[in-house]
């Protein structure tokens, strides 16, 4: 037979240090650092939620900026396209109208070309301004003489007063003709007209040279008939 006794005993003398070491100052102090610790991380983290928020606002008022932005950038672009459309309308008229003045261009050198009268324009100092095919038949003009004075240029016309005269038509504005024998027998019935413009201003002097020598010709050989005939009578 065996008999069991409990009793109860003082505790452990190890058990009291080890519960005397929980309240110990190394044990408060590592908290108080702990806790310290916390602090400062929550107040990092305030500081940091409050930086972001302010970004955000910054970004929140970029973003309205750059929508703004956005918004001018569209209106420039859509003034932008329309400016170009007119620029395009302006061009294709302007197109238009140099087309038109090329055919009108065309069409008065072909009329000139087809009457046979050869046509000298002069600017108000009777400089060369232009002249028709033909005119080097009775100048001597080519087209670098364009800018020079027509009494520089050697004519084929017995004229020496041409030049006088234009200024003359200048002078008055009354035009003048004339009929005027060649070096080589031909004759030329010359005008000298003023040069007005559209606006009606005065540009210079248009000198025309039809060749006339076939009624010359005519008007020589009815004199001498008429001659033969008082003679015969």
């Amino acid at each position: 037979m065996v008999m069991i006794v409990f009793t109860d005993v003082a505790t452990p003398p190890e058990k009291k240090a080890t519960g005397r070491a929980r309240n110990s100052p190394a044990g408060s102090a590592r908290v108080l650092e702990l806790e310290q610790e916390l602090r400062q991380v929550r107040e990092e983290l305030q500081t940091t939620r409050e930086e972001m928020q302010s970004s955000q606002e910054e970004l929140k008022s970029t973003n309205e900026e750059l929508q703004s932005t956005n918004e001018e950038l569209t209106t420039s672009r859509e003034e932008m396209q329309s400016l170009n459309e007119e620029l395009q309308t302006v061009n294709a008229e302007q197109q238009s109208k140099m087309d038109e003045l090329a055919r009108m261009n065309n069409d008065m050198r072909n009329l000139l070309n087809s009457t046979e009268i050869v046509t000298v324009f002069l600017d108000n100092d009777l400089h060369v301004r232009r002249f028709t095919t033909g005119a080097n038949k009775l100048f001597k003009l080519i087209p670098g003489d364009v800018g020079r004075p027509l009494s520089d240029i050697a004519s084929d016309l017995l004229y020496p007063g041409m030049t006088e005269e234009a200024r003359e038509v200048l002078r008055t504005l009354v035009f003048s003709e004339k009929q005027i024998a060649a070096t080589d027998g031909r004759w030329f019935s010359v005008r000298i007209m003023p040069y007005r413009t559209m606006e009606d201003v005065i540009g210079g002097v248009v000198i025309t040279f039809a060749d006339i020598t076939a009624a010359k010709t005519l008007e020589a050989e009815l004199r001498e008939e008429i001659s033969r005939q008082k003679a015969k009578d």
